[in-house]
């Protein structure tokens, strides 16, 4: 294997403080081209990515969020401040549907890493996406409401140093 790309991908880390600054748009197409890209159960491509960068979509989405955790915003960001929420949705009637959309996460983070980007996954848009309030933003932006929030990507520019990696757990790997 190839050192570098080892090392980018041993690199990469969970970012939870963004400054306000908005990622320029080829940069996020350039992301959500890599998302697009993510492997999926038979080639489906079931996920849809929704992007949200206005500040009143994300205050809901911040708003909606803490209360799963049964919280306010005025107590928690779920999305540290990110300027860009990228959240992936597929439909419950696929066999891989879980983890298609998971892979699309997990490439739009490896991208962000590789612009120079801090990215970190939140979860809870599944709770988000079940109530009233949650299909009612799928319906306003045209998608259909049985769609299953699978997760979400805090994207933007980091605020902060990213985080030494913890040690590695021994048993981790087992040769059978």
């Amino acid at each position: 294997m190839d050192k570098a790309a080892l090392e980018f991908l041993k690199t990469r880390r969970s970012i939870r403080a963004f400054k306000p600054d908005q990622i320029d748009e080829g940069t996020l197409d350039a992301i959500l081209e890599a998302g697009v890209y993510a492997p999926t159960g038979m080639g489906a491509q079931s996920p849809v990515i929704a992007v949200v960068r206005d500040s009143e979509t994300r205050g809901q989405l911040t708003r909606m969020n803490a209360k799963v955790l049964g919280k306010t915003p005025e107590e928690v960001d779920p999305y540290y401040g990110a300027p860009a929420i990228l959240v992936a949705f597929a439909p419950p009637d696929g066999h891989t549907y879980i983890e298609d959309a998971t892979s699309v996460l997990i490439y739009i983070q490896l991208a962000a890493h590789a612009a120079g980007l801090g990215a970190v996954w939140v979860h809870r848009e599944r709770e988000m996406f079940e109530s009233e309030e949650g299909k009612g933003l799928l319906k306003k932006w045209g998608l259909p409401t049985d769609l299953a929030g699978i997760g979400a990507v805090a994207l933007g520019h980091a605020d902060c140093e990213a985080p030494a990696p913890a040690a590695r757990k021994s048993g981790y790997v087992i040769k059978v």
